[in-house]
């Protein structure tokens, strides 16, 4: 766009795509900052987010692309009493648990070594030892507690959508995250709360023609809570990517 300008020099062009260069170069930089920095927060200060920041978080994560530019998701946010009293519905209704999204059928090879490093960096950050199955169940209740979140959002998706609706949301799941970051706030998103889709939609008066996708647990991060030092690693690009020319 800077060659369009009528009255620059090529000097003036050659300064203006120079920094250009340099702002891209920042903009990258902070974005890796911001990836690396991320983590799923599973401990948070009771206070709730103010009204300025959480509008901010929510106008970043609306600029989420989607697929024809459908914009598939709906988001239920809830705070406060809203967010306490969901919490205990879910923690009630365990036994009628239910996902309008099929899970995992299994997790096998490298899929399962990486999930069974992640759970034991949990474990060992909160003191679990391995076979100690009360403490490992609590553990997985903290889900429906939100972690002790203000906040929680509820995402879902048109079942007419398919794959490509919960696609885009979780796009916007990615997007919501790292906003969350950048604001300094601390965020999780949690297929668990998913399997409680029939009291979701019940609790939220979520049509049945929209699927719960995930819900996100998101506020202040505490600092001291025992989680807030539990990182996980990425495998290394050569297992993941193939480049070809």
């Amino acid at each position: 766009m800077t060659d369009d300008l009528p009255d620059s020099s090529p000097a003036d062009r050659a300064d203006a795509r120079a920094d250009a260069r340099a702002g891209a170069t920042g903009d990258i930089e902070a974005l890796e900052r911001v990836l690396a920095e991320r983590w799923s927060c599973r401990g948070y200060l009771p206070e709730p987010v103010d009204d300025a920041t959480l509008e901010r978080l929510l106008e970043a994560a609306r600029r989420t692309p989607s697929w024809c530019n459908t914009q598939p998701w709906r988001v239920d946010v809830l705070s406060g009493d809203a967010a306490r009293e969901l919490s205990a519905a879910m923690l009630a209704g365990l036994e009628q648990g239910g996902s309008d999204l099929d899970f995992p059928q299994a997790y096998t090879g490298v899929h399962r070594d990486r999930r069974r490093e992640s759970g034991w960096q949990l474990y060992d950050a909160v003191g679990i030892e391995k076979g100690d199955r009360d403490r490992s169940f609590l553990e997985g209740l903290r889900n429906f507690e939100l972690f002790g979140a203000p906040h929680v959002a509820i995402i879902s998706a048109p079942r007419e959508l398919g794959t490509y609706g919960a696609i885009d949301c979780g796009l916007y799941v990615q997007t919501f995250l790292l906003a969350a970051q950048a604001l300094g706030l601390g965020a999780c998103a949690q297929a668990a709360l998913a399997g409680q889709s029939s009291l979701l939609h019940e609790h939220l008066d979520i049509p049945e023609d929209r699927a719960v996708v995930c819900g996100i647990s998101f506020g202040r991060p505490d600092p001291d809570h025992p989680t807030a030092s539990y990182r996980t690693s990425r495998a290394p690009l050569a297992e993941t990517v193939t480049r070809r020319g």
